[in-house]
């Protein structure tokens, strides 16, 4: 049931953090800007989820890796859903904004 749930936020595989950084990924933070000017990985870009599908362009290149974030993993599994929707090849669900910070601090 876990791993159902794991795959349905776009958490099902594990997460090169060392080879996605290497490639230039992108961190999206989906959450609010009042959310995000509470705080955030300072490289990461803030494309509310609800602006996503209209911003979209934003993101270019649809090949380069992008790590979505928000406080829990759920706005970032549907953000990865839209992305993938819209053509993005390779797209990981980072979940909560400080953790992923912290991994790719560490990557």
């Amino acid at each position: 049931m876990f791993e159902m749930f794991r795959n349905a936020m776009g958490f099902g595989n594990d997460i090169d953090y060392n080879t996605l950084k290497e490639e230039g990924a992108i961190v999206l933070d989906v959450r609010s800007p009042m959310e995000f000017n509470g705080g955030h990985y300072e490289k990461a870009m803030n494309i509310p989820l609800e602006q996503l599908e209209q911003k979209v362009s934003q993101l270019k290149d649809k090949n380069k890796p992008i790590l979505t974030c928000c406080v829990s993993g759920a706005r970032s599994g549907t953000a990865k859903r839209i992305l993938e929707s819209k053509g993005f090849t390779r797209v990981y669900n980072g979940g909560n904004w400080n953790s992923l910070g912290q991994k790719m601090k560490s990557a």
